[in-house]
């Protein structure tokens, strides 16, 4: 056997479906024995059925548990034959001679003990963490502080990703990516598997430090490519992240350093998880509430004219108002109006001028009313209409200039449609125009780029697709799978006629100039037409500006998978179910009537605490849902979205059956209920399982 591929799966079906295809075709060319194994944590979202049905050829180890990545990898690494091995994450696509050129550089490199390859982010740039330095207490300080982002390319600073080595050239580095390191057997039977003390993060330099320690050399070879979707910062902003990443280093020094450089390595890496989590709360806070301060501030200088001028022009009395108008009463209106509004959907996109108006229409009417029970508090009628007014145009205001910032139009209700163009032949174009169909929100598919120089029928979309699409994230998507393969799926016919091939965009080696002449926001390149050497390749040659977004349809596959960036999670499109649970509307309603339920419940408590079968869990779960972090009804066994609350009773819980519920049947369960849902479902399922509000 000469090599043994080991991919761990969590939850990332549409990933690993690419990811096997493109491992499927570099083990052809090898033409050596090559064995597969996927080892998956408890996945929720039909990875295992779909390993089963289109990989037959894989060694599949289903985990009915999350032990971790090291864990996992070790599982697989014990029965692995092969010559080399090579530890292969779930979000990359393999090009077609990547085994075969790295198997012939470890040949050629008896001290060779592990290998890295240049690695490319879903827009085909360069990811630094393609070659890594050792994290020393300095190399750490250097990265943690910023020094080694603003001088990525010096010798001193720049040691954490190596920016002062030519991407291009082949060079021996001493830490290697887990997202592809290729290692060679008899090392590992010598330094040892990966260390299980590391649940997620750090392995891969624990053991390319152990490696090299062992008197072997860790080398990175640019002379094939991967593409590796989700980049080390692609959740940066995750405070999560934060933590586990950084604990992470503190096992590596206080296992690999002396105990003085250890403990400083701690202290720093401890002061390091603080600072980055705090600036990654302050970060995703700005961001979401950037608009709204911005609209309070702009309410607010509003407001401030408004009283001047009603104060010299319209006041009965031509005296100032009292400071505590500015000072109390104002933010207690903004905030009354700014509430109203956001519960209206002002904040929703696409934007909507009738949802701000409504909003703050009822804002003002209660503000109106309120006002009416507090005579010190009852300043003027007049003032409370007018800063009605200018509130509506504030954030019209506002929200037509964001808009024209980014999309160059003042088209507020509608959002800007992609310009698409499919790199595919005519049968495969059909099956990306199924696909686009299926989805929920136009765009405009501009048309057809043959892959080959010869002449190609493709088919032409001309104006707009009724329906498009939607690209779905995280573990909305997965939701979405696994609803796919609960209910039915009707077939769907695709009614176009081939079109003269002269009515095509183009031909490959034309991309560039038609992506400029359309300017085309996206391209949707068909694997089955492309090789993943020949997607790789545009990718990179393509150039940066205009800024295109590119996406895959592999073979036979329903999800077209790409990425914005190493910023940002890889994305996919899929045939679109609508799931009501997870519309801006609902998810607040479902937030009020959390708060609402745990409210009322606290305030009864001391009747209802003899009804419940847990006592102590039922008054930490009424505090819980009032802070947030915990849902009275949701999803406990269908995979969903992370920003999600954990729920406390699932929809599963009240289906009455003279058998236990399997595990299927509860997900389908939970995801029907997540498909119509409404607010009445949750009340009814807190009634039938009253005794059980304390469960943990």
């Amino acid at each position: 056997m000469k090599l043994s591929v080991v991919i761990v799966n969590y939850n990332v079906c549409y990933f690993l479906e690419q990811a096997l295809l493109s491992v499927r075709r570099a083990a052809e060319k090898l033409e050596q024995p090559v064995e597969v194994f996927v080892v998956d944590n408890n996945s929720v979202d039909g990875s295992v059925a779909m390993v089963r049905t289109r990989f037959p050829e894989i060694i599949l180890i289903e985990n009915k548990d999350n032990p971790g990545f090291s864990v996992a990898n070790n599982q697989a690494l014990r029965e692995a034959q092969g010559e080399y091995v090579l530890l292969l994450n779930p979000d990359t696509v393999v090009e077609e001679d990547t085994f075969r050129a790295c198997c012939a550089f470890m040949d050629d490199h008896p001290n060779a003990g592990g290998l890295g390859v240049k690695m490319l982010d879903g827009q085909g740039k360069f990811l630094p963490e393609s070659k890594r330095g050792l994290p020393t207490p300095w190399v750490a300080f250097y990265k943690i502080f910023g020094l080694a982002k603003l001088f990525p390319k010096s010798r001193q600073f720049g040691r954490y990703h190596l920016g002062f080595l030519d991407k291009d050239q082949t060079h021996e580095v001493e830490v290697l990516s887990g997202a592809f390191m290729m290692m060679r057997h008899a090392t590992l039977e010598q330094v040892g598997l990966l260390d299980e003390d590391y649940f997620m993060y750090g392995e891969d330099i624990d053991l390319s430090y152990r490696i090299t320690q062992g008197g072997w050399k860790n080398y990175y070879f640019p002379h094939t490519r991967i593409i590796h979707y989700k980049g080390e910062s692609t959740k940066r902003t995750s405070v999560n992240y934060v933590f586990v990443f950084y604990r992470a280093m503190v096992i590596f020094a206080r296992k690999h350093f002396a105990p003085k450089q250890a403990g400083m390595f701690s202290l720093l890496i401890n002061a390091a998880i603080w600072l980055r989590a705090g600036m990654a709360i302050v970060e995703r806070f700005i961001t979401k509430a950037a608009p709204v301060l911005l609209d309070a501030g702009l309410i607010y200088i509003g407001l401030s004219f408004l009283k001047t001028y009603w104060e010299q022009n319209h006041k009965f009395v031509r005296t100032p108002y009292p400071a505590q108008f500015m000072l109390i009463a104002v933010p207690a209106y903004i905030f009354v109006w700014l509430m109203s509004a956001y519960f209206s959907g002002a904040y929703d996109q696409p934007s909507k001028t009738s949802r701000i108006a409504r909003g703050i229409f009822l804002g003002t009417v209660l503000i109106s009313a309120i006002s009416n029970f507090f005579d010190a508090w009852r300043f003027s009628k007049a003032l409370i209409v007018l800063g009605g007014v200018w509130a509506v145009a504030a954030l019209v205001f506002r929200m037509m200039a964001t808009h024209f910032l980014r999309y160059h139009d003042l088209r507020l209700n509608e959002r800007r449609q992609k310009n698409i163009a499919i790199v595919g032949s005519s049968v495969e174009s059909l099956r990306v125009r199924r696909l686009l169909e299926h989805s929920g929100v136009q765009a405009r598919l501009i048309g057809y780029i043959s892959p080959d120089a010869g002449p190609d029928i493709v088919v032409r979309e001309d104006g707009l697709l009724t329906a498009a699409i939607v690209p779905v994230r995280g573990s909305v998507s997965r939701l979405e799978t696994a609803f796919m393969t609960a209910v039915a799926e009707a077939p769907v016919a695709v009614a176009a006629s081939p079109l003269p091939a002269d009515d095509q965009l183009g031909e490959v080696r034309q991309l560039a100039e038609i992506i400029r002449i359309y300017a085309l926001d996206e391209l949707i390149f068909c694997g089955k037409d492309l090789s993943a050497s020949q997607i790789i390749g545009l990718m990179v040659s393509l150039p940066q500006h205009p800024p295109v977004a590119y996406k895959i349809l592999p073979q036979d596959s329903q999800y077209i998978i790409g990425s914005s960036s190493k910023d940002v999670p890889g994305d996919y499109y899929a045939l679109d179910i609508t799931l009501n649970l997870f519309r801006p509307q609902q998810v607040r309603n479902k937030r009020m009537l959390d708060i609402l339920a745990s409210l009322l419940l606290l305030l009864a408590a001391p009747l209802l605490l003899g009804f419940q079968v847990n006592k102590g869990g039922f008054m930490r779960n009424c505090l819980r849902v009032l802070g947030g972090t915990r849902t009275w009804v949701g999803m406990l066994h269908a995979a969903a979205p992370g920003r999600l609350a954990r729920a406390i009773l699932s929809p599963a819980d009240v289906a009455q059956a003279a058998t236990p519920l399997t595990d299927a049947t509860r997900r389908r369960l939970e995801l029907l209920y997540a498909k119509d849902y409404e607010p009445s479902t949750d009340v009814s399922i807190l009634f039938r399982r009253f005794r059980w509000l304390g469960t943990e």
